[in-house]
């Protein structure tokens, strides 16, 4: 298995990944909101897993967001999406494909990484919740527990706020959940 930095040419097959992924038909809303994130430039890092015939088994994606502090609005990152093939989902390819994406987020220097998923899947590989740090969601669409971020090392002392996504989340509809599943997701906390 080999990690490395999408190509244009990888387009296509990360796409058919994703959606796979996702569970969407080939033109879902995820894989519109990963061209939306190309188009508009807020893609910051894009990496594929490909195994040893060249094949694209995973994607994982890192954009552009905000951080509103007191002091400034900071450029943070947030991991949307994170697929792997179905085939081949709980063989670790999904944990290095983050673990690739953080050191390369902490390599550019940014502060942290948010992202909006299963709170026992991402803890163990790096995310603490969000909020318990001092930071506030984007929407309240998004169940506590599910708003996460991991800390790296361009992270300065009181840099916590409102993350602020970018426009191309909002407009695909992309944040947060929506009834009837987040009503589903309450109930199962005891929201």
């Amino acid at each position: 298995m080999t990690i490395r930095s999408a190509r244009p040419a990888d387009a296509p097959h990360i796409e058919v990944v994703v959606a796979a992924a996702f569970g969407e038909p080939a033109d879902g809303r995820v894989v519109r909101m990963m061209r939306a994130l190309d188009q508009s430039v807020a893609t910051r890092v894009s990496l594929v897993a490909e195994d040893a015939q060249g094949v694209v088994v995973g994607h994982v994606r890192l954009s552009r967001a905000w951080l509103d502090t007191r002091a400034a609005l900071v450029e943070v990152l947030t991991l949307t999406p994170l697929a792997v093939a179905p085939e081949l989902q709980s063989t670790g390819i999904g944990t290095r494909l983050i673990a690739a994406a953080l050191a390369r987020g902490d390599e550019l220097g940014f502060p942290a990484v948010f992202l909006e998923g299963d709170w026992r899947y991402y803890g163990p590989r790096g995310y603490a919740p969000a909020q318990a740090l001092g930071f506030q969601r984007p929407s309240d669409r998004i169940p506590g527990p599910a708003f996460q971020v991991a800390l790296l090392g361009g992270r300065k002392e009181g840099m916590t706020g409102r993350l602020v996504y970018p426009e191309v989340l909002w407009l695909t509809d992309c944040v947060g959940l929506r009834d009837p599943e987040l009503a589903g997701v309450e109930d199962s906390l005891g929201a």
